[in-house]
Order: C-alpha cells, then sequence, then structure tokens
C-alpha cells in the first residue's frame, strides 16, 4: 500500500485538486454546530480536507501513508500541522482524545479485519460526546463490479486498489456498534455515504 500511494503522490502531485470535497463541507457544518476543537484525519493526504477545519479554528492531527504527500501539503499548508507518517492500520499513534474524527475515503481500501480495528481504534480515540464521521464509496458507483473480485463487494481495479463497496446492510454492519446515528448520500465523484457516528457515554 504504502508503495502504491508514494507512486501516485509522485506521478499525479495534487491529484485531487486544492478544494475540499463536498462531503468535508458538510462534516465542517456538523463539527462547527457541535464545537469540535481537535480533529484527527486518519489517511489526510495532502491536505486539502484539513484546511477548512483549521479556518473554522479547529487544531487538525493527521496520519498519512505517504511521505511525498505529507511533503506536498506543508507546502501548501504550512508546517503547523502535527501528521504522523504511517499506515491508519498500525493506529493509535497518539494517546490524545479527539472531538472529530473525520476519515474521507479511506476505510474502503482495507480489508475487512482492517476496516473493523480501523473503526474501533478511531472510536476509542474520541472524547465523551465526541463525533466520527466516514465517507465512503456505494455499491452504486459504475465501477461497481469492475475488476478482479477478491471477496463480497470487495474488488481489485486501477493498477492494484483493492475497494471495498458499501451498502445500508454492511454499514449498519461494521458501525452499528460504534455508535451509529446517521447515514446520509452525497455526490462526489462517485455516489458516496456520510456515515456519522457519537460516542455518548
Amino acid at each position: 500500500m504504502t508503495e502504491f500511494w508514494e507512486k501516485a503522490f509522485k506521478d499525479k502531485q495534487e491529484m485531487w485538486g486544492l478544494c475540499p470535497a463536498k462531503s468535508t463541507v458538510l462534516v465542517k457544518d456538523l463539527f462547527v454546530e457541535n464545537e469540535v476543537k481537535t480533529i484527527l484525519i486518519p489517511g489526510i493526504g495532502y491536505g486539502r480536507n484539513a484546511q477548512i477545519f483549521r479556518d473554522n479554528g479547529m487544531t487538525v492531527t493527521g496520519i498519512e501513508i505517504s511521505q511525498t504527500a505529507i511533503d506536498l501539503g506543508q507546502k501548501h499548508f504550512g508546517n503547523d500541522l502535527t501528521i504522523y507518517h504511517g499506515s491508519v492500520t498500525e493506529m493509535p499513534f497518539d494517546n490524545n482524545l479527539y472531538d472529530g474524527i473525520y476519515c474521507y475515503g479511506l476505510i474502503y481500501l482495507l480489508s475487512k479485519n482492517e476496516r473493523v480495528k480501523l473503526i474501533q481504534d478511531c472510536y476509542n480515540q474520541l472524547t465523551e460526546n465526541g463525533l466520527m464521521v466516514f465517507a465512503v464509496i456505494t455499491k452504486e458507483a459504475k465501477t461497481y463490479g469492475q475488476g478482479t473480485y477478491i471477496s463480497k463487494d470487495r474488488f481489485e481495479m486501477f493498477g492494484g486498489v483493492k475497494i471495498f463497496f458499501y451498502d445500508r446492510e454492511t454499514i449498519e454492519e461494521e458501525f452499528g456498534n460504534a455508535g451509529l446515528f446517521e447515514i446520509i448520500e452525497v455526490e462526489e465523484d462517485y455516489p458516496f455515504n456520510l456515515i456519522k457516528c457519537g460516542k455518548r457515554v
């Protein structure tokens, strides 16, 4: 996985542009409304989905597998951002608790066991009444079923990326014990679901 993303960021640099994804704008509104002050972003990339939170007074910490992406982010958004270099499968990287955790896209690139671990690791790092939101691709995507079949709803495509496509049933199954309270549809480049969870202690 590290080699794939290193090559991707070296070849394509800021491949998604510098503006935040549509999902990110919605999550920013949710976090502002709930007075979230500290955020963890697993898979922060080069930071395009981080700056909007910082612009709204939130402190952002990131995790990123690609050093090239981290370097790109520092070039665009400054180096006053804490980013842990490593895979989210190695969480936790610190003992901090966060008011909000936002994971855009990343989770569907992982295996079932890795997804389950990531959800639990994120939930464990939430403050009381903290919120975590995951943006995931759904089975409505035109690419669903393409590429090489790996396992149910998981396919390898785009030169080595393994993608798991979610539906309501698998969202309930994987996030049901992590404070799941809402699922909304968002149309990005692909059809996405925003999965909202809260830690109600």
